[in-house]
């Protein structure tokens, strides 16, 4: 392997991790000031409206650097789906937990996700309303490239989903939002289920972007 491309490589792993690093304060601002808010005993509309704002906010901050996922079921689709690397992969889902997990330590655990209906009705759910949000960010980037559209949509999204159905799952969509809080209350039973429902979401809306092109070929 030559000089030039030993340096090329070490750059390269340098900004991935650089990446995760933006990713991991991100995920921080979002569980820390949404998680906050839950903490706070704030109504169901301040909530919502808590977190679709942060989210809105920190696209627009981060978004050109990292693309501003703050969720590992949103990268983690975007990895199936080709436009993340593995690595790059691994890096952003180790920030967004790290993130997640120091804002947690933080608020002492505040304002873990709380489960309020069957687990049944938590799987479809939660499977549904990360579909929904990951279908929403799929449709946004492709009309798109301008960060403020972006972050308007999806805050908006993840603020409508939040309200409508945090009351039965804490409107989770996002494995980092349960992990980080739920790991320091101990509530740690949920975690698993809601890695695995809102990254079968997310993965189901990229297959159904997939599908609907190859029809329109």
């Amino acid at each position: 392997m030559t000089a030039v491309k030993m340096m090329f490589l070490a750059m390269k792993e340098e900004m991935m991790w650089k990446r995760g690093g933006i990713e991991a304060m991100g995920t921080f601002a979002m569980v820390f000031i949404g998680c906050g808010s839950v903490a706070l005993e704030r109504s169901s509309l301040e909530i919502s409206i808590a977190f679709g704002a942060i989210v809105a906010l920190v696209i627009l901050a981060i978004g050109r650097w990292s693309g501003a996922h703050i969720n590992p079921a949103v990268s983690i689709a975007f990895w199936y789906r080709g436009d993340l690397s593995s690595n790059d992969t691994i890096a952003h889902v180790l920030g967004q937990l790290i993130g997640a997990l120091v804002a947690g330590v933080l608020l002492n655990g505040a304002g873990p996700t709380v489960k309020n209906t069957s687990w049944y009705n938590l799987i479809g759910i939660e499977v549904l309303i990360t579909f929904l949000l990951m279908a929403s960010i799929l449709w946004i980037i492709r009309q798109t490239e301008q960060w403020l559209p972006i972050a308007v949509v999806v805050g908006s999204t993840v603020a409508l989903l939040a309200f409508f159905f945090g009351a039965y799952t804490g409107a989770s969509m996002n494995p980092a939002r349960t992990f980080g809080p739920n790991l320091v209350s101990g509530d740690v039973a949920i975690i698993p289920v809601y890695f695995i429902c809102t990254i079968i979401g997310a993965l189901l809306a990229v297959l159904v972007e997939k599908a609907i092109a190859s029809t329109s070929e």
